[in-house]
């Protein structure tokens, strides 16, 4: 028996109109998201599809090779998910910056596959749904903490990080003009 048949999997359905954390890994865990020009393209799809209504962004953190979402999807992006249209399209920018730079790091991301080269997402994104106040607040409590965590250390108080919305939540400071606030939604 092959060892894949008990490779766990995540399910990562999420309804239209729920709230969901939601978390996406890039591929073997690698550090791709430490650049801040990497960061700038999640930002700018999230951006571009909350600008469209395709989705609504209620708290983020990006860090170096994960990051976690509270969001709404709204609708499909044509014949496709709205996630699926921000992990294509990210995945595409990706690749492109990397080309550009002309580094082997491209290389990091190569796969096996017959309907692609590269690979800089995990295929399982984890998707939980909030369905409490409680829960909600948990979840955006741990996005924020994320920069500060032990394993990370990469600032001393939560709403110094950039790529986070922990200033807009402690600090009442939209520096991302398209968060919605999940305190109007409880």
């Amino acid at each position: 028996m092959k060892n894949e048949l008990f490779t766990y999997r995540r399910k990562s359905y999420m309804e239209l109109g729920q709230i969901y954390f939601w978390t996406a890994t890039t591929n073997k865990w690698q550090h791709l998201l430490y650049d801040d020009t990497f960061k700038d393209v999640i930002i700018d799809s999230l951006r571009h599809l909350s600008n469209q209504g395709k989705l609504e962004v209620f708290a983020f953190v990006i860090m170096p090779n994960h990051i976690h979402l509270i969001w709404r999807v709204n609708e499909q992006n044509g014949k496709e998910t709205t996630t699926g249209s921000f992990l294509k399209y990210t995945a595409h920018e990706f690749k492109r910056l990397l080309k550009a730079k002309n580094n082997t790091e491209l290389e990091d991301y190569k796969v096996e596959a017959s309907n692609k080269r590269y690979e800089f997402w995990q295929r399982d994104s984890l998707a939980v749904h909030l369905y409490t106040p409680e829960v909600m607040y948990q979840k955006l409590d741990y996005i924020h903490a994320n920069p500060v965590a032990k394993r990370w250390q990469l600032v001393n108080d939560p709403c110094d990080y950039k790529y986070s919305t922990a200033r807009f939540y402690e600090k009442d400071i939209a520096d991302y003009s398209f968060i919605k606030d999940l305190r109007n939604e409880v």
